[in-house]
């Protein structure tokens, strides 16, 4: 096996340990973390999982025009050009049709959401039930192979058993929500806090199933002879609001972190790599470019097209961008840079990063030079992006930069 791909939507990053999370319990995330490489600072580039698969698989930020895949080929076809065996298996219908994903060589449709209740044991929940038929289909895939993972149940239905969310209740709390429905909804101002608690312990109960299914991959990859030489990409597709900015669930497209910012992980055979993690700017059109690299093929110098990671990995490059600009739905947009997160949609709104992760302090009406600064950052890249202005990318203001950053 050279490559596994592995997208969960909906994994929120401040659920999982290796991102700071310490009350969930996922010795299995853990130990994956120890064995990877991480990335601190991936964002997304569109909450739209359309969008977001054509930069996974086609290498081109949201920002650029879309391209149709008889123009240029897509990340399937051209490790299948190469003579690797492609793979494509979701729970997702959606994935499975989008029009690069027809570029896999193989495809198969997991088992979906089919209930609204509890599973009485983890195994026979939605996610175990689709986990189970993706290890039988790698057991079964070619040695040198491409198999492409995406799984949708985080966002589609909580049917963890009933236990592993009542585990998170401490003593005096009301008893969790007994309901696998994905709650969606806006929080009133002055909304109940138990609420949110429940809804938090039931999503707690959904990431400790998503950890005992992982662990099951994490041990085929130590014990098969097909995993020992394969890389694993294990990321998620999109995070899910859990009451940041009073947003509960649903299908939200806005640019904050929650969303944007997800965890990745990237595990290469023989340890390299492992439990080292980078604060390099990476977006979605990276890992195409990282898994053209994997696989000896060429990436590309158009700067609308991501660049590989592996250099950063083997710590030969230090980053690869200064800027991640996200595409939200309607007008509204993001850049990232080292330090700084901008949303721009009805008002500007400026947070300090990495320091303020979930963006409660908006600090704009303070730093109007730094939302300027960031604006025509996000001006430039636009205008690269959709290539309106070929010229070189300008180096970012030195507002935008900690003092003690450069690559």
């Amino acid at each position: 096996m050279k490559g596994i791909c592995l997208l969960i939507d909906r994994l929120h990053i401040g659920y999982v340990g290796a991102y700071g999370n310490s009350w969930i319990e996922t010795p299995s995330l853990d130990r994956l973390a120890v064995e990877s490489f991480l990335l601190d600072r991936y964002w997304i580039d569109s909450p739209r999982l359309d969008v977001l698969y054509r930069s996974l698989w086609q290498g081109r930020h949201a920002l650029a025009p879309a391209v149709p895949a008889e123009q240029e080929a897509s990340l399937a076809s051209l490790v299948s050009a190469a003579g690797v065996p492609t793979a494509l298996v979701s729970d997702d219908p959606a994935v499975l049709e989008h029009g690069l994903g027809q570029d896999f060589g193989r495809r198969l449709l997991l088992p979906g959401a089919h209930t609204a209740e509890l599973a009485d044991h983890w195994e026979e929940s939605q996610l175990a039930g689709a986990f189970a038929e993706l290890l039988q289909w790698l057991d079964t895939a070619d040695q040198d192979s491409l198999v492409w993972c995406h799984l949708g149940g985080l966002g589609a239905v909580w049917d963890a058993p009933y236990e592993l969310r009542a585990r998170y209740a401490a003593e005096g709390d009301p008893d969790p929500p007994p309901s696998a429905a994905v709650p969606a909804l806006v929080l009133d101002a002055d909304y109940d806090p138990d609420l949110l608690l429940g809804i938090t312990q039931s999503y707690a109960g959904q990431i400790t199933l998503l950890d005992r299914c992982l662990g099951a991959i994490v041990e085929w990859l130590e014990t098969s002879p097909r995993g020992r030489d394969a890389l694993l990409l294990v990321a998620s597709a999109r995070g899910l609001p859990l009451g940041e900015h009073r947003l509960v669930g649903g299908e939200a497209l806005s640019v904050h972190g929650e969303i944007a910012h997800v965890p990745a992980f990237l595990r290469l055979p023989g340890g390299e790599g492992a439990a080292a993690r980078t604060q390099a700017l990476a977006e979605p059109a990276d890992l195409w470019a990282t898994l053209l690299d994997w696989f000896g093929l060429a990436g590309s110098n158009d700067p609308r097209h991501g660049r590989s990671l592996l250099p950063v990995v083997r710590d030969e490059i230090a980053g690869v961008r200064d800027r991640l600009c996200i595409v939200g739905a309607g007008e509204e947009r993001g850049i990232v840079t080292q330090a700084w997160f901008g949303r721009f949609a009805d008002k500007a709104q400026l947070y300090l990063k990495p320091d303020d992760r979930w963006e409660v302090n908006d600090v704009a009406d303070r730093c109007p030079q730094i939302v300027d600064a960031l604006e025509a950052a996000l001006r430039e890249a636009e205008e690269r992006l959709s290539g309106r202005n070929t010229a070189p990318w300008p180096a970012l203001d030195d507002v935008l930069l900690p003092s003690d950053f450069g690559f």
